[in-house]
């Protein structure tokens, strides 16, 4: 390889290890992931053309900012974002690693000479005694230290939390696997949804890219519950109870799903998302004969006719389970035996409504049934665990590589002028402030053990 060529690779290569490459991506990054908060993702294109104009909507179409997360250019930067990663890795860590692995047992005097946190005392006695007191000081004080000899004389080495040098590395490990677990999650998993009425059941779910996805099981909904909130239309809670067969064996039995209480099998959850009328609403509706007790209770379904005792018929044209701000409505049709046909409104939180219509017969909506389906999300996401297990590292990566520091000390014993020359040495690879503290307390103690 040429002298030119070998400068164009260090040129990339410096280019992928850089730090700004790492701030600048992590922002672009950041600036992304709030536009796909921003725009909801794959919702269908008539619901973005009620908020963009068509040309906004096809330019942001052609950008992919509609599915941005499958993207080809966000799938990019996660690939360069990794790529950088990892090369900062490899190009730091042998060093870190023989640092760990081989500490400087007996370090030069220029190393020496550019710690800031340093000692110094003269005392009397022999190299032999004061080795024997400062191992002793060291143990006591810091951590059982490592003698050798060297070319100033004897050194006694110890550290504390030697393996903190590699939070770092375990942090940039940690998003390596959540990227991975993403991109399984991409590649094999799927969104879904799917709508149940009560008493039916599915076996398929429609994924939200298109198609239909087979779940390998089945799910009953058996039952399905809404609650409002007082004089209101507003849902308060609504539950759905599922039960799951496989195999034609019964392996889930009815188990209530509600919002933020999903339901799990087979690495597919189901979660509460939405609910409707499904139709089939069973009214019962009162007929009372004017200036007469009589009354009488029919059941209707839209469309049913029913046969009055003097011959007039009702069919149930119309319901709807929230007319405007009254409540429950209905539309009857009435067919007098001799005269022509008309309609009535009726309101089931306005008994007396027909009353004031002064006919000869009186219709009240007592009571309806409704039937409701329930509208499910289905996910399937193999990689989940993939990134549990990376963000447990990155919360353990981060908490050494932020609280935790290597701090080593040196004791350096050489003659001198018939004495013995001690050197207190010290050194952390992060939070120096803290270290400085330290030190001066532990200067002090040397001090004395000295003295």
């Amino acid at each position: 390889m040429s002298g030119q060529q070998r400068t164009v690779v260090a040129a990339i290569w410096d280019f992928f290890c850089s730090l700004k490459l790492s701030i600048f991506t992590l922002i672009v990054l950041a600036i992304t992931s709030i536009i796909g908060t921003v725009i909801q993702q794959n919702r269908p294109a008539e619901e973005y053309l009620r908020f963009f104009s068509e040309k906004t909507y096809h330019l942001l179409n052609s950008l992919q900012f509609f599915d941005m997360y499958h993207s080809w250019w966000f799938i990019g930067l996660l690939i360069l974002f990794s790529v950088n990663l990892v090369c900062c890795s490899i190009k730091r860590l042998p060093r870190v690693w023989k640092l760990v692995r081989h500490p400087q047992l007996t370090p030069s005097e220029a190393l020496l000479k550019s710690f800031s946190n340093v000692d110094e005392q003269l005392v009397t006695g022999s190299l032999a005694e004061v080795r024997q007191r400062m191992e002793a000081f060291v143990a006591r004080e810091f951590a059982p230290p490592v003698c050798n000899s060297g070319e100033a004389g004897l050194y006694l080495y110890a550290d504390k939390s030697r393996y903190a040098r590699l939070g770092v590395y375990v942090t940039h490990l940690s998003i390596l696997i959540i990227f991975i677990g993403a991109i399984i999650g991409n590649l094999f998993g799927y969104k879904a949804f799917v709508n149940i009425p009560e008493g039916g059941s599915v076996d398929q779910v429609w994924l939200r890219s298109g198609g239909v996805a087979d779940l390998g099981f089945s799910v009953t909904c058996e039952d399905f519950s809404v609650s409002f909130y007082d004089n209101s239309q507003r849902p308060k809670e609504y539950r759905s109870l599922l039960t799951i067969k496989d195999g034609g064996e019964v392996v889930i039995d009815k188990r209530p799903v509600i919002v933020n209480d999903p339901l799990s099998y087979k690495g597919i959850t189901f979660y509460q998302s939405s609910y409707g009328p499904a139709g089939g609403e069973v009214l019962s509706v009162k007929v009372k004969l004017r200036g007469t007790d009589k009354a009488q209770a029919y059941a209707l379904q839209r469309g049913e006719r029913a046969l009055l005792p003097d011959d007039t018929r009702i069919q149930l044209v119309d319901f709807t389970p929230s007319f405007r701000n009254f409540g429950p409505a209905a539309r009857l049709q009435v067919q007098p035996a001799s005269a022509e046909a008309f309609s009535v409104t009726l309101f089931k939180n306005f008994p007396d409504f027909d009353d004031q219509r002064g006919g000869e017969h009186i219709f009240t909506l007592e009571d309806f049934e409704q039937k409701y389906y329930t509208g499910l999300q289905a996910t399937k996401d193999p990689g989940v665990w993939v990134v549990w297990l990376g963000c447990t590292l990155l919360v353990l990566g981060s908490l050494v590589a932020f609280f935790l520091s290597h701090r080593r000390l040196w004791v350096v014993l050489s003659e001198k002028q018939g004495k013995v020359r001690v050197r207190l040495v010290g050194s952390a690879h992060r939070n120096q402030p803290a270290f400085e503290l330290y030190f001066d307390r532990l200067k002090e103690a040397f001090r004395k053990e000295l003295a």
